[in-house]
């Protein structure tokens, strides 16, 4: 005869089965990751930012075990990927990369999200190579001469940039401002409007990324200088700027970030299946193709980056006169 103390007994256990059993699916759906992770390349496909992302988002779905998906969110300055951010559960299953302009931007126009507080910032992987191109025939043969040409005709050498406020504006002028020159700044649309320019002896000097590469190996322009904190391995007899006597360094790193508030184990998981790319041949290969060197920070450090970035940023806008009204 079953007494009702061990039907209780029974039916609690029962209960405690039926718990586990729902439980246990739970757990397994708590190891991250468990599906497809989004990538955001806020640029146009095919260009050479996307290819460098898709070799990353390749390679990170090997080491993850799981599809990463690239999803191009172009326009907005590339900063369209930081936007989606603001409001994205931070479950690491949406990632944007982080270009140079989600630091300068909200300095210039109103933006939806602060680079520093509403981003996750997980791991730096590399960054755009800078330099100042001038035609092969120009009258001067080194950044030194350049200078010393603008000093004897000031205002009157033509420099292109792509655009007022990009990386390769501000870079040339705060170079002007150490350097004591006066240059005349013309701003074209992208870097097929500034190859044409140069190639076609409208403007003599350029500023850009390394679109003029092709072109300073076939001998159609001379690249003076490039602006990183280390000469470029593609180009090893070409001097960076401060080498050259000017304390200008203008680098553009950049790499992947989530949501702010997102779980540090999480995080963890997405930094070092990250970092791994870094030794995938094949991304390598890419980083070669552009002309892009390996630039990496942890987690930590690339916070601390973004934060003096952010803060360096806003005292150049104002400095030129660029920042936001109100």
């Amino acid at each position: 005869m079953t007494t009702p103390s061990l039907n209780r007994r029974h039916a609690l256990g029962l209960a405690a089965g039926a718990a586990a059993a729902v439980a246990l699916p739970a757990l397994a759906q708590d190891k991250f990751p468990s599906r497809a992770i989004t990538l955001i390349a806020p640029w146009p496909a095919g260009g050479s930012s996307d290819a460098v992302m898709r070799s990353f988002a390749e390679s990170a779905s090997r080491a993850l075990g799981v599809p990463v998906i690239v999803d191009n969110k172009p326009g907005a300055g590339g900063t369209l990927g930081a936007t989606a951010m603001v409001n994205a559960k931070p479950d690491g299953y949406l990632l944007t990369q982080l270009p140079l302009g989600i630091y300068r931007l909200p300095h210039m126009q109103q933006m939806a999200f602060d680079p520093v507080k509403d981003i996750t910032h997980i791991a730096c992987l590399t960054g755009y190579t800078f330099g100042i191109a001038c035609t092969a025939d120009a009258p001067f043969k080194t950044l030194k001469d350049m200078v010393a040409y603008a000093k004897a005709n000031p205002g009157k050498l033509e420099y292109g940039h792509t655009g007022t406020g990009t990386t390769p504006h501000l870079a040339i002028e705060e170079f002007s401002e150490k350097a004591g020159i006066q240059l005349n700044p013309i701003a074209y649309k992208g870097s097929a409007e500034i190859m044409q320019a140069i190639l076609g002896g409208h403007i003599r000097v350029m500023s850009g990324t390394t679109e003029f590469a092709p072109h300073v190996f076939s001998g159609k322009l001379r690249l003076l200088a490039t602006l990183g904190s280390k000469r470029n391995k593609a180009f090893p007899d070409v001097p960076t700027v401060k080498e050259s006597g000017w304390d200008t360094i203008t680098e553009s790193p950049f790499g992947i970030g989530g949501p702010r508030n997102m779980d540090p184990a999480v995080v963890k998981v997405l930094h070092d299946a990250f970092k791994q790319t870094l030794e995938d041949p094949k991304v390598l290969a890419a980083l070669d193709k552009f002309y892009q060197p390996v630039i990496y920070m942890n987690t930590a450090d690339y916070g601390a980056y973004a934060a003096r970035t952010y803060a360096a940023e806003k005292a150049t806008i104002e400095r030129l006169g660029l920042a936001k009204k109100g």
